[in-house]
């Protein structure tokens, strides 16, 4: 099979899948492809190269086409579902928020926020206001997946934890927690209610200056 930068870059968002962003060598990617890794650099120049046809890659599954709002929607209603569907797109790769922010020059990141951008600015939000608001909820975003997808303890590590005790320290942590998730109610909820926050503020700040 003839070797192209697509075979190279689908092969690497398996090697992704498969092992996560540390596993993800040129020295791994060139094993799967049956080459030696200086051939991958006719086609994919250093390893930041690569990250960065990856993070398209993640992107383009879920944006494979974007639209402003419709006439009719508001804003705020549509940079919320932009932001879940940026959610879901990381979400489907290991360390998917760690690729694309570590990508310096997607450019279906950058179309992403040129077309939030220009969206808020067609709406009346002055140019300036608009970046800021379009970069805190991408920010926003992938805090919460980095966080959604960082590695967990293992558990033999945190045999000697004494929950009760840390309880008794932090009782307001430990009740909002519980009483948040209550039967029915996920990490999908709270991203969405956080959004929520995050662009009621910028909204109201919007108003208030226009």
């Amino acid at each position: 099979m003839t070797l192209d930068r697509q075979r190279i870059v689908a092969e690497a968002v398996a090697l992704l899948d498969a092992q996560g962003l540390d596993g993800v060598t040129t020295r791994k990617l060139a094993a799967r492809l049956g080459v030696q890794s200086p051939t991958l650099y006719w086609h994919v120049p250093n390893k930041a190269a690569l990250v960065t046809a990856v993070a398209d890659a993640i992107l383009d599954q879920e944006f494979g086409d974007m639209s402003p709002p419709e006439p009719d929607q508001h804003w705020r209603d549509w940079l919320s579902d932009l932001a879940q569907r940026l959610r879901r797109a990381l979400l489907a790769h290991p360390d998917g928020a760690r690729v694309v922010s570590a990508s310096q020059l997607s450019r279906t990141m950058a179309a992403i926020s040129e077309l939030a951008m220009s969206a808020l600015v067609a709406r009346g939000i002055p140019l300036r206001q608009a970046r800021v608001i379009v970069l805190t909820v991408e920010r926003f975003t992938f805090g919460h997946v980095l966080e959604e997808q960082a590695t967990r303890p293992d558990p033999e590590t945190l045999k000697d934890f004494d929950m009760a005790a840390f309880a008794e320290q932090h009782p307001t942590v430990v009740a909002a927690i519980t009483e948040y998730f209550q039967p029915g109610r996920t990490v999908d909820d709270l991203f969405r209610d956080c959004l929520e926050v995050v662009i009621a503020g910028a909204m109201a700040k919007a108003e208030a200056t226009s």
